[in-house]
């Protein structure tokens, strides 16, 4: 038997609406995306611990550290003792200046992602210079960051030599930002382990990193 219809003046109950899926998808994609990136990440440290090269060292390779979404990414030549001791990369006197300079630009640390050149610390640096950074272009395929920071002279040559899609070669600049792909920009720095001990070089690289506060500000809110 149907229903009896509504007496005049009774207001009918409405369904609730469901939530379309629209609705849910950018966060959903987002998570998705970010399940892949530490995927692929975590499958190029196995490539790297892997090595062939590295098996003779008592030391293993140091990997980066940071979120595999991080907009900013510093890139260093090479590992001190400390982050030799611990396999991560910006571990140590690097690593905290690193964070004291980014906190006191406003800029969320998750945001950044800091890997080396080189993995190894046993490789004749020639050798070295010309083995390891293709691992580097891996990283960045993979990460996709909106700013790249190289930390020195070396560290700029081997962004430059890596031959990315797009690239454009990057000047020895210190704090001026540059075009290097359609979608990524750069600010050259000094290198950061060559810059603590010593005042003026503290001075010279704190007055090139700080651009990233004046680039940070000028992105785009989401």
């Amino acid at each position: 038997m149907p229903p009896d219809p509504p007496s005049k003046g009774t207001p009918r109950r409405s369904r609730p609406r469901p939530v379309p899926e629209a609705a849910a998808a950018p966060a959903e994609i987002q998570d998705a995306y970010l399940r892949r990136s530490i995927a692929e990440i975590e499958s190029l440290n196995r490539e790297i611990l892997a090595c062939p090269r590295c098996e003779p060292s008592v030391e293993l390779p140091v990997l980066a550290s940071g979120s595999p979404q991080a907009e900013i990414m510093l890139v260093k030549w090479s590992s001190g003792l400390a982050e030799r001791q611990e396999g991560v990369a910006f571990f140590g006197r690097a690593g905290t200046a690193v964070l004291k300079s980014v906190q006191r630009l406003g800029i969320d640390p998750i945001t950044v992602y800091g890997t080396l050149c080189v993995k190894c610390s046993h490789l004749d640096p020639a050798e070295a210079a010309r083995l390891c950074p293709p691992w580097l272009a891996s990283e960045i395929h993979i990460v996709m960051p909106k700013l790249m920071v190289p930390m020195g002279e070396r560290a700029l040559e081997a962004v430059n030599g890596l031959g990315f899609p797009l690239a454009q070669p990057l000047a020895p600049e210190p704090g001026s930002l540059q075009r290097w792909t359609p979608t990524i920009e750069a600010l050259y720095v000094p290198d950061i382990d060559e810059s603590l001990d010593e005042q003026n070089a503290k001075r010279a690289f704190w007055s090139a990193f700080r651009a990233i506060g004046a680039w940070h500000e000028n992105q785009p809110p989401y």
